[in-house]
């Protein structure tokens, strides 16, 4: 079949909303230092690999897993605090919870609204499962803009509404006042994400109690494992029972399951390697801080947004990868991302590294 022919088609089937569209693009980071997606960069003790290889032997590859997960979601209730009168729902990391929530509700007219900037993967899944997607500026602090959020629920009422606490790329909290004002007026759904809960102090779980329209968004791939992906929604058992009717069967692999398990029994390894992030990213701020050429902004999370001199982020960012160090380059990405990077954090060698290549990278960009 001819190139033209094979056009004609997507043109005539594909909407055009997707032909739009860029594919969600992860660069590759073979040889590199990878302080680009918010990873923990731990691996576990040998004796507690050697220790997990041997509970795999226990996978029965040959048959389905079990559908609901069971014994993962109890060591997540288990670890995480979940109240016994909520339920907990799997997917195969957040972005299928966000794509099985938004199927859920979507129909013509409809929208999901998310202050911005934030995570890229609200507006593309909007897009995806043909709902409207609208954008509400943060304020000059990086908080909501109350008015303007208020404002956009009233005329909009939103299916969706996503607030990430902490919130993605800029690290930061929401003011709590705002967001249950922003609550209290949607008649939706209000999904509180949160990914990054392992690295602050703040835990929203007592919203899915005072509230009725309110689910709690969490992952387990902040915290080391990330390649398993596995993430969760925490909620009224009547909403998850709907979402349950979307979700595909056996979402959640065999493998996947018993490494949670796994995680979940050793979970202490886990929270210590989270503190240890959290003390490392306190030294690399305060260490960032000392460059006086950029402006960094403190972070709840496990990684720091920092703006560069002027027009200078993706030479500082091309820079960098000269020296074998990716990073996250969002300038261009919104207007109150410009000239910005957003760096995880790492272990402290990669901390070392980083600071002396940025150094290096500023003297060259500004001379």
């Amino acid at each position: 079949m001819s190139r033209e022919r094979v056009s004609a088609r997507i043109q005539q089937w594909v909407r055009p909303e997707i032909r739009v569209l860029n594919a969600y693009h992860v660069p590759p980071a073979s040889g590199m230092i990878k302080l680009d997606a918010m990873e923990n960069p731990y691996r576990w003790p040998d004796e507690m690999i050697a220790a997990w290889l041997e509970k795999l032997r226990e996978a029965s590859i040959n048959r389905y897993p079990d559908p609901q997960a069971s014994i993962v979601r109890e060591g997540l209730r288990r670890e995480m605090g979940v109240a016994a009168s909520h339920d907990i729902l799997l997917g195969n990391g957040s972005d299928e919870i966000i794509q099985m929530l938004a199927l859920l509700v979507s129909a013509r007219g409809r929208c999901i609204l998310a202050p911005e900037p934030g995570f890229v993967m609200y507006r593309m899944i909007a897009t995806m499962t043909g709902l409207d997607y609208l954008g509400i500026p943060l304020d000059a602090n990086f908080d909501l803009d109350l008015d303007a959020m208020l404002a956009a629920v009233q005329q909009h009422q939103p299916a969706l509404i996503f607030l990430a606490l902490p919130n993605n790329p800029t690290g930061n909290l929401f003011s709590v006042d705002r967001v249950r004002a922003v609550i209290e007026a949607a008649e939706g759904l209000v999904i509180l994400d949160e990914a990054y809960t392992a690295f602050t102090d703040a835990d929203h779980l007592s919203f899915a109690e005072d509230y009725d329209n309110v689910l709690i968004m969490r992952t387990l791939s902040k915290v080391g494992l990330a390649g398993l992906r596995l993430g969760l929604l925490i909620g009224d058992a009547a909403w998850l029972a709907e979402i349950e009717k979307i979700r595909l069967p056996y979402n959640i692999n065999v493998l996947t399951q018993l490494s949670a398990e796994f995680a979940l029994e050793n979970f202490q390894v886990i929270r210590q390697q989270t503190a240890a992030i959290r003390a490392e990213r306190e030294r690399l701020i305060s260490e960032l801080r000392n460059i006086t050429t950029l402006q960094v902004w403190p972070s709840e999370a496990n990684f720091v947004l920092v703006r560069t001199p002027e027009g200078r982020a993706r030479e500082v960012f091309e820079a960098l990868k000269l020296r074998n160090i990716l990073v996250k380059c969002l300038d261009g990405s919104h207007p109150q991302l410009r000239d910005c990077l957003r760096l995880t954090v790492g272990e402290p060698t990669d901390s070392d590294q980083l600071l002396a290549a940025l150094k290096d990278a500023l003297a060259v960009v500004n001379s």
